[in-house]
């Protein structure tokens, strides 16, 4: 299914370079739900032998927390807040761009001098779950908005997910299942807490309340 895994590890950089260069918050939750469910899709398309009942309900938890559930808290978040788009984001679009450029140039650069003893289904699986891991911490640090800090922290967590799926095949089901719980609580307090910011001071930027003195 190698074929079948790089048009999934391109779909994933596309939706890193939408998620850099959009301002509108409910198309970065959209690109970000389409973005968990092709990390759903990873494990069936590194399956070496079929599909089993472990790859099924991993792949099936993957795409229903991070395609739906996660989506529904941050889209319900933007509905309770009159914030629609990102306004003036600590770095522009442009330069957003060009830094993911500059991230998946470095994950290759990067790929290239690190060496990994086991078999990888895909040539590109590392620098991509690189290039991914490298833009959630950008989106995070660059972005003004709480709901594009939580793309950024989600966008992070799968390009550990996929570079994990591709070195560490022997994981406990139990143990990715608990994975997936601690992001699940993680995204659901940050959901928690974007709506108590929104009612309180009427907006969702974490510069202006970085500014606040208890």
């Amino acid at each position: 299914m190698t074929a079948y895994l790089d048009i999934i590890l391109v779909a994933l950089i596309l939706s890193d370079f939408i998620l850099l260069g959009s301002g509108r918050l409910g198309n970065c939750i959209r690109i970000a739900a389409w973005q968990g469910i092709m990390v759903g899709l990873l494990p069936i398309a590194t399956a070496d032998a079929g599909f089993s009942f472990r790859i099924a309900a991993l792949g099936i938890a993957v795409v229903v927390l991070k395609g739906f559930v996660f989506p529904r808290l941050l889209n319900r978040a933007i509905r309770e807040s009159a914030s629609s788009r990102e306004v003036k984001p600590f770095v522009g679009y442009t330069t957003s761009l060009l830094a993911g450029v500059l991230a998946l140039s470095a994950s290759f650069w990067l790929d290239g001098r690190l060496s990994f003893p086991l078999h990888l289904e895909s040539a590109i699986v590392v620098p991509v779950s690189l290039s991914m891991m490298f833009t959630g911490l950008f989106l995070v640090v660059a972005r003004r908005t709480a709901v594009n800090q939580v793309i950024g922290y989600l966008v992070l967590e799968n390009g550990i997910y996929a570079l994990s799926l591709a070195i560490v095949r022997d994981v406990p089901f139990l143990v990715e299942l608990g994975v997936l719980m601690d992001m699940f609580v993680a995204v659901f307090v940050m959901g928690i807490a974007i709506y108590r910011i929104n009612m309180e001071f009427d907006h969702m930027d974490s510069n202006r309340l970085a500014k606040l003195r208890g």
